[in-house]
C-alpha cells in the first residue's frame, strides 16, 4: 500500500476505500476493537487535534497582526519610520509608540474575550461515540484519532473521513461534499480506486451525516488530511456574513469615503501653504486615523463576548459571536412544535382498532416495531416501549427499513413462530397508501373499502382535532423473507391507531406572549398533520392561526411565497427541504429570520436562517449547525437571550455613534483649523494620543446600561441614521471646538504650545464627558451609567488635566496651563454638554420615524439602510 506524508505532517492513505480491510487496519495499527486510550492519547500528539482551524499559536499571531492590517495605519508607521532618517526621530518614536500601544490594547481585549468564549463552548462541544480499551466511551470530536473505531447512528456526525467496518441500513447525507441533497447508501466493501468521491459507497467523510441506520467504521484521516479539510484549505471558506457584519462593512465604507476626502483635501491643501510636505502628509495621515475608530473591532468583539457570557449565564450559550447581533434583531421565529412549544415528552393516549375499541393486537405490532428499530432514538418510539412492555420470547428480528421524510414510514420485519410479518407504522395517510385489507376481530382480514378507509380517516380527524399525534399500525404475513426494503411495503393489512400525548408546555404561552412583545412573531414549521399543529399553534396563544400546508406551499412560485409566508402562522405538513424554502422566503421578505430546530430533517432550515437555534440534546447534526444552543428546551430561555442579544447591539452602537461623531467633530475643526492658523493646531502626536485617551472610556462601553426602548422591538443597522448622527454632534463638537479656538486667540492669547496644549485638554475632556450625554436617549443625569464607565470616564479626565503638569508633557510638547485657561476651558466644556442635551432631545424628536431604535425596515434582506 502507498503512503505518503503530507506538508501537515499526517499520514495520508492513498484510495484507502479500494484496499481490503484487514490491509487498511493493518498499516493503521489498529483493530476492530479500537484503540487503546494510551495509544490514543500518543497519536493525538502525533496527528494533532482533529481540527481544521490551525495551532493556538498561529491564531494568537493572527490576531496580533489585524490589529495594524489597517491601510491607513500601515502606512502612518511607514512615514513615521521615514522621518527618523529625514525629520525628528523623537515625534517619530512617540508615533509608533501609541499605533503599537493601541494595537496591543486591542489585542488583549480580543484575546481575553476569544478565550472566555473558548470556555463557553466546551459547553456544548459535540462528542465521538468510539472503542477504547474495548469499550464504548465518548469523546470531543476534536480528539479522534486514525485508528480509531466510532460508532454512527441516525443523527450522528461523521468525525472524520474513516471507512466503514460494518453497516446496517445506513443512509448518509453527504450535500456539503458532493451537493447531492439525497442520502446515499453506505455499505461494507471494497471499492475501486478510480471511483469518484460520490461513487465511494464504503467510505463516510467528515461534514456528512448520518440520516438512518447504524454502523462501525475505522478513521483513516482526521482535521486538514480529510476531503473537507483539504477542500477548506484550498477554497478558504469562511461562515456566511451576517447582516451585522454587513452593517459594520457598510459603516466601514462610509468611513473611507470620508477619510479619504478629509485626507486629499488636507494634505494638498496645507502643500499648497508651503508647508514642509512630510509635516503635511503625518498630519494628514493623523487625521485619518483620528477620524477612524480603531478599536472598533476590539471593542465589537469585546461586548459580544461579554453578551455571550451573560447570555450564558441564562443558560444560551453562542457558538458564533457574530450571530448574537442577529439574534437581536430577530423579528420572526420558526419553530418545531415538539419540545420547544410541546413538553417533549410524548406518552400513549390510546390504541385503537380499525372500529375506534381499544387494541391490545395495535399496541403489540407497535411495541414490537419500536423495540426493534435501530436507526436513531426519537420520543415517539421510547414512550411506546415504555407504556407497555411485552414478552419477546420467540421474537426474532430479521431486518428493517429505516424512517425517512419522503415515505414517513419505518418498518421492521420479525419472525415469530416460524411465521414471518413485517410490521410498519408511520403517519396515517402514508400507511393507508401501502395497505389493501383491514384487520377485524380476531386477526382476520377483509378489504380496505372506500367506507372503511373514510371511517379511518374521520377517526384519524376527531383524534387531531383534540391535540393527539396519530400513527398508523398495518402488517404484512409473508411466506419467507431474510431482508426487505422500501419496495417491500404493499399489500398490507391496516391493524389500527395509536394516539399520541404531547401537551404544551405550561409557560409556553407566556413565552410566546413575551416575544411578541419584543417584536419577535412566532411560525410553527412541522411535520403534524394540519389539524395537530393547528391546535396546537392556538394553545400556545396564536389565535386563529392561519395555516399552510405543504402540499400547498408545493404549488406557490418562488415570488408568491415570500407574500403568503408573511401572513401563515403555522406551516404544517412540511417537508425538510420545504422547511429551507420556508426560512428563504422569509429572509427575501426582508425579515431576520430565527429557527429553533433539534432533529436531522432541520439542518436544511438552520443553515438557510440568519440565526440558528439548537438545543443541548439534539442530534450531532443540528447542533454543529447551530449559532445558538440552548441549554434549556423553552421559549423562555430564548425570550432572555434576545433581551440580551439586543443589549449587546446597543452598546456597540453606542461606540459607533459616540466616536464617529466626536472623532469627525474634531478632525473637521483640525482640518479647519490648519487652514486658517499659521501653525499646526495640533502636531501628529497629540493627535493620535487624543484619539488614545478617548477610546479608553469607550472600552467599558460593554458593561453598560441599556435604555428600555432599545430592548422592546428588534433593531437594524441604519447607515443614513449613522451618517446624520456623525453629522449633526460632529458639527455641534466643531462649533465649541471653534469657539475654544477664539478663547485661546483672542481672550486668553495663547501661542502655538499653549494653544495645542488647551485644545488638546478640551478636546480630550469633552470627548470623554460627551459619552455620558449620548450613551442614551434620555436626559444624562436620569439614566445612570456604568460603574466601570463612569469611573473610567473619570481617570481619563482628571489624567488628561494633569499631562501637561508631568515629564510626560516634554515628548509630546505639551507646556502648562494657568489657571485661568482651566476655568475658562471648563466653560466651555460644560457649555458643550448643555448644548449636546438640547441638540439630543431635538435629534431624536425629529428622527423618531427614521431612528434605527424605531424602524424595522422591510426592504431587501441582509442590507443596511442607506
Amino acid at each position: 500500500m502507498a503512503l505518503s506524508v503530507d506538508s501537515s505532517h499526517t499520514t495520508r492513505y492513498r484510495a484507502f476505500w479500494s484496499l481490503p480491510v484487514e490491509d487498511l487496519l493493518r498499516a493503521l495499527g489498529a483493530s476492530e476493537a479500537g484503540l487503546s486510550a494510551a495509544e490514543a492519547g500518543a497519536r493525538r500528539v502525533r496527528f494533532g487535534p482533529n481540527a481544521l482551524a490551525g495551532q493556538q499559536r498561529s491564531q494568537v499571531l493572527a490576531l496580533l497582526l489585524r490589529q495594524f492590517t489597517s491601510p491607513i495605519v500601515l502606512i502612518l508607521m511607514g512615514a513615521a519610520v521615514l522621518s527618523f532618517g529625514l525629520h525628528d526621530s523623537t515625534d517619530a518614536a512617540i508615533i509608533l509608540a501609541i499605533v503599537l500601544i493601541s494595537g496591543l490594547l486591542g489585542y488583549s481585549q480580543e484575546r481575553g474575550a476569544a478565550t472566555a468564549v473558548d470556555k463557553l463552548l466546551e459547553t456544548v462541544e459535540l462528542k465521538a461515540r468510539v472503542l477504547r480499551d474495548g469499550r464504548e466511551v465518548e469523546v470531543p470530536t476534536d480528539e479522534v484519532v486514525p485508528g480509531d473505531v466510532v460508532l454512527l447512528g441516525g443523527g450522528s456526525g461523521v468525525p472524520a473521513d474513516c471507512r466503514l467496518l460494518t453497516g446496517r441500513d445506513l443512509f448518509v447525507n453527504e450535500a456539503a461534499l458532493t451537493g447531492e441533497s439525497f442520502p446515499v447508501a453506505k455499505a461494507p466493501g471494497v471499492v475501486p480506486s478510480e471511483a469518484p468521491l460520490a461513487g465511494r459507497s464504503n467510505a463516510l467523510f467528515l461534514g456528512t451525516h448520518v440520516v438512518s441506520g447504524s454502523g462501525r467504521a475505522v478513521v483513516v484521516h482526521t482535521g486538514r488530511a480529510t476531503e473537507f479539510g483539504r477542500i477548506s484549505e484550498r477554497l478558504r471558506l469562511h461562515p456566511p456574513v451576517t447582516e451585522f457584519e454587513r452593517g459594520l462593512r457598510h459603516f466601514g465604507h462610509l468611513l473611507l469615503e470620508v477619510t479619504l476626502v478629509l485626507v486629499i483635501i488636507i494634505f494638498a491643501l496645507n502643500v499648497y501653504l508651503a508647508r514642509p510636505i512630510l509635516d503635511s502628509f503625518l498630519f494628514a495621515l493623523a487625521l485619518a486615523v483620528g477620524l477612524t475608530p480603531q478599536l472598533l473591532p476590539a471593542i465589537t468583539t469585546v461586548n459580544l463576548a461579554r453578551g455571550a457570557q451573560r447570555m450564558a449565564e441564562r443558560q444560551v450559550i453562542v457558538k458564533r459571536l457574530s450571530a448574537i447581533e442577529n439574534f437581536g434583531s430577530m423579528d420572526v421565529l420558526c419553530s418545531d412544535k415538539t419540545g420547544t412549544l410541546t413538553e417533549g415528552r410524548v406518552r400513549v393516549h390510546a390504541s385503537l382498532d380499525v372500529e375506534g375499541r381499544p387494541s391490545e393486537r395495535t399496541l403489540l405490532y407497535a411495541y414490537l416495531n419500536a423495540v426493534h428499530q435501530t436507526a436513531f432514538r426519537n420520543p415517539i418510539d421510547e414512550a411506546i416501549r415504555a407504556h407497555r412492555t411485552f414478552s419477546l420470547d420467540g421474537w426474532r428480528k430479521l431486518d428493517e427499513v429505516p424512517y425517512d421524510f419522503e415515505r414517513k414510514r419505518l418498518s421492521v420485519l420479525v419472525e415469530h413462530q416460524g411465521h414471518v410479518i413485517l410490521i410498519t407504522k408511520g403517519a396515517v395517510r402514508k400507511i393507508l397508501e401501502v395497505c389493501v385489507a383491514v384487520e377485524g376481530p380476531g386477526g382476520t382480514a377483509r378489504p380496505l373499502t372506500d367506507e372503511a378507509r373514510a371511517a379511518i380517516e374521520q377517526r384519524f380527524a376527531h383524534l387531531s382535532a383534540e391535540g393527539y399525534r396519530v400513527l398508523g399500525v398495518a402488517i404484512r404475513r409473508m411466506d419467507s423473507a431474510a431482508a426487505i426494503g422500501r419496495d417491500s411495503e404493499f399489500g398490507m393489512t391496516f391493524v389500527g391507531l395509536l394516539a399520541l400525548a404531547d401537551p404544551p408546555k405550561p409557560d409556553v404561552a407566556h413565552a410566546v406572549e413575551a416575544l411578541a412583545n419584543l417584536g419577535v412573531r412566532l411560525k410553527v414549521v412541522t411535520g403534524d398533520n394540519v389539524i395537530v399543529a393547528a391546535r396546537t399553534a392556538a394553545q400556545v396563544g396564536l389565535s386563529e392561526p392561519r395555516v399552510l400546508s405543504g402540499e400547498q406551499l408545493d404549488r406557490l412560485s418562488d415570488e408568491a411565497l415570500p407574500v403568503r409566508a408573511q401572513e401563515t402562522d403555522v406551516f404544517a405538513e412540511i417537508e425538510p427541504n420545504q422547511k429551507e424554502r420556508v426560512i428563504r422566503a422569509l429572509r427575501r421578505a426582508g425579515h431576520v429570520v430565527g429557527y429553533m430546530g433539534d432533529g436531522i430533517n432541520d439542518a436544511p432550515a438552520l443553515h438557510a436562517a440568519d440565526v440558528s437555534i439548537s438545543v443541548q440534546g439534539a442530534v450531532d447534526v443540528a447542533k454543529e449547525a447551530a449559532d445558538i444552543v440552548l441549554l434549556e428546551r423553552s421559549l423562555a430561555v430564548l425570550e432572555a437571550g434576545v433581551r440580551e442579544g439586543r443589549r449587546t447591539f446597543a452598546n456597540t452602537l453606542k461606540y459607533v455613534f459616540m466616536a464617529t461623531s466626536a472623532n469627525f467633530g474634531n478632525m473637521f475643526s483640525m482640518a479647519g483649523a490648519s487652514l486658517l492658523l499659521p501653525f499646526l493646531p495640533l502636531l501628529p502626536k497629540q493627535i493620535l494620543l487624543t484619539n488614545l485617551l478617548t477610546d479608553l472610556p469607550e472600552m467599558t462601553i460593554a458593561t453598560d446600561r441599556v435604555d428600555a426602548d432599545w430592548i422592546e422591538r428588534p433593531r437594524r443597522w441604519d447607515i443614513g441614521f449613522i451618517r446624520r448622527f456623525m453629522v449633526v454632534f460632529g458639527l455641534l463638537s466643531s462649533i465649541f471646538d471653534y469657539l475654544t479656538f477664539g478663547v485661546l486667540l483672542w481672550v486668553l492669547r495663547a501661542g502655538p504650545a499653549e494653544f495645542r496644549t488647551g485644545w488638546f485638554v478640551e478636546s480630550v475632556v469633552s470627548a470623554t464627558l460627551i459619552v455620558l450625554v449620548l450613551r442614551s436617549r434620555g436626559r444624562f443625569f436620569r439614566t445612570r451609567p456604568s460603574g466601570a464607565l463612569l469611573l473610567a470616564t473619570a481617570l481619563v479626565v482628571a489624567a488628561t488635566v494633569a499631562l501637561p503638569y508631568t515629564p510626560l508633557a516634554a515628548p509630546f510638547e505639551l507646556v502648562p496651563l494657568p489657571p485661568l485657561f482651566l476655568v475658562v476651558l471648563g466653560v466651555v466644556v460644560l457649555a458643550y454638554v448643555a448644548g449636546a442635551e438640547l441638540v439630543k432631545g431635538w435629534f431624536y424628536r425629529g428622527a423618531s420615524v427614521r431612528s434605527p431604535t424605531d424602524i424595522v425596515a422591510p426592504g431587501s434582506h441582509g442590507g443596511a439602510h442607506v
